[in-house]
């Protein structure tokens, strides 16, 4: 798993920066005892581990008072993607894909008390063309996300923040004729320090309630045992409204 890493600066509190390596890929830790057979043609599925190559370039900047940002452009290849199939509860070895992106993440210290955490994503995940035709799109990859979060520190006993998530649609199936939904979650925070060590806090979690779906998948299934089978969408919802109190007691 070689890895290399270069960086150039600073010049005006800015840094330029390159990474390269090559790894390995699963999520599964099964797929590192698994015995597939390939029939032997390069156009099947890669067993146990899957190659993976990454490139990144970008920069890092502090020019602005209070503000670290870096923004980087990326690709990533995987001799074998690893597709989580809903139905069967498990994870199946599909093609080679490349995938590209840029990210953009910014933290920003705008006044004594406060915080401002900015952080953009966009990529495009693609299955390499083979022989076989097909789709090319690959189930599950999310093309877009987002979060911003608002901190108030407070030098009194108060303290809060505000976070938004946003998760863009997703393929569901690689011709992309089914997507998902995307999903857009708020989130809450106070707390109260009444003494060194003592931290009361309140969690307001899917702050405004919003129904949507943590994951989505599309595979056939019968509303009854020995009914038709049926080609539809599957989900898990997100929790509804929820809270969370919490008291954290330090001592030395």
């Amino acid at each position: 798993s070689p890895k290399l890493s270069l960086i150039a600066g600073p010049w005006s509190k800015t840094e330029v920066f390159f990474n390269a390596g090559r790894g390995f890929h699963s999520n599964d830790a099964r797929g590192t005892v698994a015995r597939v057979d390939t029939g032997g043609t390069s156009t099947d599925p890669v067993p146990g581990l899957a190659k993976s190559r990454g490139l990144e370039l970008g920069l890092r900047s502090e020019r602005l008072p209070g503000l670290q940002s870096s923004l980087a452009l990326w690709r990533l290849d995987l001799d074998s993607e690893l597709v989580f199939i809903g139905d069967a509860g498990s994870t199946e070895a599909s093609a080679a894909s490349h995938r590209r992106g840029i990210e953009w993440n910014n933290h920003w210290r705008f006044a004594r008390e406060w915080l401002l955490d900015l952080d953009l994503a966009a990529s495009r995940a693609r299955y390499r063309p083979t022989p076989g035709g097909g789709g090319t799109r690959v189930p599950g990859a999310v093309n877009r996300v987002a979060s911003l979060g608002l901190t108030w520190l407070g030098e009194g006993p108060w303290f809060g923040q505000f976070q938004l998530r946003h998760f863009g649609p997703r393929d569901l199936v690689e011709d992309g004729s089914q997507r998902s939904r995307g999903t857009t979650l708020a989130s809450l925070r106070t707390g109260w320090r009444p003494a060194p060590g003592k931290t009361l806090t309140l969690d307001v979690f899917n702050l405004f309630d919003r129904r949507a779906s943590d994951i989505d998948y599309f595979y056939e299934s019968r509303a009854v045992p020995g009914g038709e089978a049926r080609a539809d969408r599957h989900f898990h919802p997100v929790e509804p409204r929820s809270a969370r109190l919490t008291f954290n007691l330090q001592w030395r």
